[in-house]
Order: structure tokens, then sequence, then C-alpha cells
């Protein structure tokens, strides 16, 4: 497993959206590409974004901080690119734009895996205590399977927990995010684990309050599972919401870094699609932004150091 620890973080640059990727940003309310030439333009749209990446390295981003979260369908040739410059890889497995968990490539996802040998294999998972009973047990299940799977070949597990609100909880307390949601998600991890969903780091929402991320490092630790890290999730929050729960979760052990996507490169990428922005622009953005979260959390943590590493292009 890759060293990842408080004083060696993990700042990975998300670019793994596909169905909310081709409704947002290229306009496809499906979420699927009409033709070959508009998923080839989807691939270009991955490897600017990464081009990005590269631009944040040459001007002084660590290159053994920065991983890079793509997926197979839209970004292989980037997983491939990532490989290629030593930068930690992660990929999900689960398939795009659908509420309950479900494998992209069915029966064959791990032979996917093996293709690309990922430093982290990641799923994207919906849960929460109010929905349906039955449905959860068996995402549950098939959530213990992978990571049973994962585990037996020797590779890490990285499981993007959202809890969405039902509308009976919106409309009971004030701030959902802040009131409610906390207790949840320590619920939720709970009652995942309980069914055998052994997460190596748990890629968590924002949370306002220090105690909040301390109770959720307790939750995610007990037991025995005193190896198990958090890291922040983006959630396309504004810069300014995001800074708040990097500065929150930095200070905390337990939490070793985060995974921000369409904070980075969002605005950029659909300027430069809309023939606003030419892409030397938007990757000078896209590395600016990506610097400005990975110092916001150096900052608030205090004791790693900061600077240029000797491998960086």
């Amino acid at each position: 497993m890759v060293a990842l620890d408080e004083q060696h973080p993990l700042f990975l640059f998300a670019m793994d959206q596909r169905s909310s990727l081709l409704e947002h940003t290229y306009d496809e309310s499906g979420g699927e590409p009409i033709d070959e030439s508009e998923a080839e333009r989807v691939r270009a749209g991955k490897r600017l974004v990464y081009r990005g990446v590269l631009t944040a390295l040459a001007a002084g981003a660590s290159r053994e901080r920065t991983g890079v979260l793509v997926d197979e369908r839209y970004g292989a040739d980037v997983a491939r690119l990532v490989k290629d410059a030593g930068l930690q890889l992660a990929m999900p497995v689960e398939r795009s734009g659908r509420e309950w968990f479900e494998l992209e490539y069915g029966d064959h996802w791990m032979a996917h895996v093996d293709a690309f040998d990922p430093d982290w294999v990641k799923v994207l998972v919906r849960d929460n205590p109010d929905f349906d009973a039955a449905r959860r047990a068996q995402q549950a299940s098939d959530l213990a399977e992978v990571a049973s799977a994962l585990h037996d070949a020797g590779r890490p597990f990285l499981v993007e927990l959202l809890v969405p609100a039902t509308d009976e909880q919106r409309a009971r307390v004030e701030d959902y995010d802040r009131d409610l949601r906390p207790a949840l998600v320590v619920e939720v991890i709970e009652y995942l684990q309980d069914h055998g969903v052994e997460a190596d780091v748990w890629k968590l929402e924002g949370l306002d309050e220090r105690a909040d991320a301390e109770r959720v490092v307790a939750a995610v630790r007990r037991g025995g599972r005193d190896t198990v890290r958090c890291i922040v999730l983006g959630r396309d929050a504004p810069q300014e919401q995001l800074d708040h729960w990097l500065r929150t979760a930095a200070p905390v052990d337990g939490f070793v870094g985060f995974a921000i996507g369409r904070s980075n490169w969002e605005e950029p990428l659909e300027d430069v699609v809309r023939e606003h922005l030419d892409t030397e622009s938007a990757e000078g953005l896209i590395a600016a932004n990506y610097r400005h979260f990975v110092d916001t959390w150096l900052e608030a943590r205090g004791d790693v150091e900061h600077g240029v590493d000797a491998g960086a292009v």
C-alpha cells in the first residue's frame, strides 16, 4: 500500500466524473455522448484537465503527494500518463449515474483493475439510514464482496461516501450539513463496517466542526481499524466553503488529505468547451486552483513541510 499518513498526505485531483460531466459541461441531458465524436471531445477535455495537473507540478506542487482520480471510460489515456509520470493513480469501479452501487464492468471489473494497476480502487456510495432497508442491505453486501476481492488481491480500497438528505431530514433541521449529516455519516460508516465493507480510506463530505471530524475518525477506526484514514471530498463547493472544510479536517489526526475535482477544473473547462478561453489559460487556472487547496491544507496542518519536491517537473 502507498505510504499515507498525516506527514505524507494525499492530494487527489479528481476527474472521474462521467454522466454528470456530460450533462453539466457538454449539455448532454442523458449523460451519454451522442456519438464517438462527442466522446472524443470528453476525452480531450480530460487530457486538458490533466495538463493542468502537470502545470501545477511544474510550478512546484509536490509530485510525491499528488494523485489523480480518473475513470477508464473517458480517461484511459490519462490514467496511463499518470502511471508513466509516477503519480499516484486512483480509479473508480462503479457505474456512473446510478442511485445505488453497481459495478461498471459487471463480473469482469477486476480484469479492468488489473489492466491499469491503480494505487487506489474507488467506489462511490450513496447511503442514509432512512433509505430503503432492503436496498441498503443489498448494496452493503455488494460492496463487501468488492472489498474482499480487492483485499485478497492486495489492492487498497477507497470508499467515497455521500449521505444525501431525505426531504424529511432536511425539513426538520436548520442546516442539514451542520446539524444532522455528521451523525448520519458516523451511523452509515458503522453500518457498512458491520456488513463487511472494510475501506482503507474513506472519502467524505466536508465537516464544519472539528469535533465532528474527530467523531468520524473514531468511527472509521473503531474495533481495531487503526490504520484506516479519511480524506475530504470537494462536492463542487465554492472555494470559501471548501477552504473551511479543509481547515477543519487538516489538523485532525486521521484526516490525511483531500480529493477535489470540479472546484479545480469545472469553470475553466466549461469556458474552453464554450470557446471563451484558450487551453493554455485554462491549464493555468486549473493549476492555480489545485495549488490553492494544497496550500490551504498544508497551512492548516502546520507540521508538513511546504516547498518543491526534488522530483517536481
